[in-house]
């Protein structure tokens, strides 16, 4: 009887530490799917941002450290290091997930924090995105979504501060 019980717990291990090694970086970056990485541009004036993913979904960036993961490969918990004209900046981002989507998303940038909610579309694409700067609510609807292949989002307009934008972004995906 040991030895059936001890044979089955060695059959198991193997799911038990793959389940452990999906991240969920992909869906916190607005996509799904075998993605390589994200290129996005024409958000308030920044340059080109690029994010990896490795295989098991894992991100990728420049300046991105401190990642805290809870047991189902959610992120919880990350650091970004920013270059400002002030100089280094620390961003630490903290995360709430509900239904396998980002909830919302609270950062300390050190002189002060800010929280964005978010509601979804149909497709599984952020609808709005409420967000709190420091006592100073604004509310950012997305509208005239274009999906790639992979249903993914290319391109959005974003209605923020009367001002309308287009974010466009480029997804590779693995094979």
């Amino acid at each position: 009887m040991k030895k059936a019980i001890m044979m089955l717990v060695l059959l198991a291990a193997p799911f038990a530490l793959q389940a452990q090694t999906k991240f969920h970086d992909v869906e916190l970056n607005e996509a799904n799917g075998p993605v390589k990485s994200i290129t996005q541009s024409g958000m308030m004036g920044r340059g080109e941002q690029v994010v990896n993913f490795t295989q098991d979904g894992k991100m990728q960036a420049e300046g991105l450290s401190g990642l805290v993961y809870d047991e189902n490969g959610y992120l919880q918990k990350a650091e970004r290091s920013i270059e400002t004209p002030q100089g280094n900046m620390k961003i630490t981002t903290t995360y709430k997930w509900e239904n396998g989507k980002v909830k919302s998303q609270s950062m300390d940038f050190g002189q002060g924090a800010m929280t964005q909610v978010y509601k979804y579309n149909d497709k599984g694409a952020p609808a709005s995105m409420s967000m709190d700067m420091m006592g100073n609510a604004m509310e950012t609807p997305y509208t005239d979504y274009k999906y790639d292949d992979h249903g993914n989002w290319i391109s959005r307009k974003a209605s923020m501060m009367g001002q309308e934008m287009e974010q466009k972004r480029t997804i590779t995906y693995y094979e």
